[in-house]
């Protein structure tokens, strides 16, 4: 399905069933999420709007369906983990719109054509667009590997430029551009409303221009549309002569080739607000003579030491330097730790912090397997979920979520549900006590809800566990053999009775922050050193 969606190109009419078949996977949550067949009984949704600075309700265009494109990267070297800040951030607003009953068209494009792209191929020796797919199989493979779901789309530039040459087009003949000597520029002065999701003026323009001032344009703030061949670079005949797009134009032509003229959500990082996406809005209600996005959600930036990551600033990490150290879920748990809105600062103890978070959620799932099998084990009946316990804690989970997809709520009912369930696990005779296993079957049920949203808890505990301890030994050098000799030794010494050997090898196992369990099933260990502090900078809720 994916190469498939990748293929399509001139698939509006195509699009509900690449829908259906991304989606189905999505629809096995009915019981607690309340999803209602009638989509004028969905719940109602608040969204902050940059164009607005204000939050207001989501009203698809049309009812129970949103269309949302979010912009990609220029796929020209490895995704950093400011990337993966936007794609996590959209998986999980595009996972709850599902989860709530939305159809959901998600669109997301490569940018495989650009002068980013043109330089490093040059470098290389290599062919730009060879080079630009090769990053893309990168992508995907990184952003699957942080448990992101594939867009429904995932156009690039080079397969749209029809597309692409034909909104120029439309601009040219609506009065909107002109062309000069195989360039075409977009004239920023005939959209009278240029400037209205920024706020900024059109001298402010030519600061963010990805290229020189070039002294035959009519304006110094237009800018441009298709870009008239180079030696050396990739160019497509058009009207004017070879050449290729401008940096802009791509996303407006896209857009709407999947999502129609005017759509619900258009979304990116922070950083695109302007001139990109200015400039799109400017582009695409001229030459549709149509609103272009209903809602504009742009997500805060990743810093490091107060300074955007990036890699032009060189103070950036890879999604598979940092997964190399920390597991997926704990990834996922740092980049959605602050409101999507607000800048989040990176470092180790942010990313420590994540990691001990999910370790604690998994060991709790892992208990509560255990509880299960010995309830099996016993003949004890496992009771339906507690209703009122599982749509108290739903509903807490709901208002934070569809508040604004307030993420830090809806993980603090998690931590909450999870402190509950430690507490309940320790009843006397628990067993025999059918109210309190109801509860925790309740938070079975919110966990596999939380789970489905944030694409955190739903793995199998137990190989979870033993990747996370795996990462962190390696994390503090610690050899996992070496820890489990002293566990076998301490065994053999508490079997011998030699309580003093035993408690001279916890002493070193402590030393080493490894918290030994004695269970009926028989002696298991983990790593648990000092729960880290957030560094500064880390996003309040919002």
């Amino acid at each position: 399905m994916r190469a498939r969606a990748r293929e399509c190109l001139d698939a509006p009419s195509d699009l509900p069933a690449l829908h259906t078949e991304a989606s189905a996977a999505g629809e096995a949550h009915q019981t607690f999420a309340e999803r209602p067949d009638d989509p004028m009984t969905l719940p109602t949704l608040t969204l902050y709007d940059t164009m607005t600075g204000a939050k207001r309700a989501l009203e698809p265009i049309t009812p129970g369906k949103v269309g949302l494109y979010v912009c990609g990267v220029t796929v020209y070297d490895f995704t950093h983990i400011g990337h993966a800040r936007v794609f996590v951030s959209f998986d999980v607003i595009t996972r709850y719109l599902r989860y709530r009953g939305y159809e959901v068209t998600y669109v997301r494009n490569h940018t495989d054509v650009d002068d980013k792209i043109i330089q490093r191929a040059a470098t290389n020796g290599e062919d730009a667009l060879a080079l630009a797919e090769r990053f893309i199989g990168e992508l995907d493979a990184d952003m699957g590997g942080l448990g992101c779901l594939p867009p429904d789309v995932e156009p690039r530039v080079s397969t749209h430029i029809p597309h692409i040459i034909g909104m120029v087009e439309q601009l040219i003949a609506r009065g909107h551009a002109y062309a000069v000597e195989g360039d075409v520029y977009f004239e920023v002065s005939t959209h009278a409303e240029y400037g209205k999701l920024s706020k900024v003026d059109l001298e402010a323009n030519r600061a963010g221009e990805r290229i020189a001032i070039d002294q035959r344009k009519r304006a110094p703030a237009d800018f441009a549309l298709w870009k008239a061949e180079k030696p050396g670079e990739p160019s497509w005949d058009s009207p004017w002569g070879k050449g290729r797009p401008g940096w802009h134009i791509e996303c407006s032509a896209m857009s709407t080739t999947y999502l129609g003229d005017h759509f619900d959500i258009h979304g990116g990082g922070k950083d695109l607000v302007f001139p990109h996406h200015e400039n799109e809005i400017a582009q695409s209600e001229c030459a549709t003579g149509h609103p272009f996005a209903n809602h504009w959600l742009h997500v805060g930036l990743l810093n490091v030491d107060g300074e955007k990551m990036s890699k032009s600033l060189g103070n950036f990490w890879t999604v598979r330097d940092v997964r190399g150290t920390y597991h997926a879920e704990a990834v996922r748990w740092f980049l959605m730790s602050g409101h999507y809105r607000k800048p989040v600062n990176y470092s180790q103890e942010n990313l420590d912090l994540a990691r001990h978070r999910v370790q604690y959620l998994y060991g709790t799932r892992e208990a509560l397997g255990a509880l299960w099998q010995r309830c099996a084990a016993s003949d004890v009946a496992r009771p339906p979920a507690d209703a009122a316990t599982r749509d108290a804690w739903l509903d807490a989970l709901h208002r934070g979520m569809d508040d604004d997809f307030n993420s830090p709520v809806a993980l603090a009912v998690i931590g909450d549900v999870a402190k509950t369930v430690n507490e309940l696990l320790g009843t006397k005779k628990l067993l025999k006590k059918p109210d309190v296993l109801a509860r925790l079957a309740a938070a079975d049920a919110v966990f596999d809800a939380f789970a489905e949203i944030f694409g955190i808890l739903g793995g199998e505990p137990s190989d979870v566990l033993l990747d996370l301890r795996a990462r962190l030994a390696k994390q503090l050098d610690l050899d996992v053999d070496a820890i489990e000799a002293l566990v076998a030794d301490r065994l053999k010494a508490r079997e011998a009775k030699d309580w003093a050997a035993a408690d001279d090898i916890r002493a070193q196992l402590d030393a080493m922050h490894v918290v030994v369990m004695d269970g009926t099933d028989g002696t298991t260990w983990r790593i648990e050193p000092p729960a880290p502090e957030p560094a500064d900078g880390t996003a309040a809720d919002a």
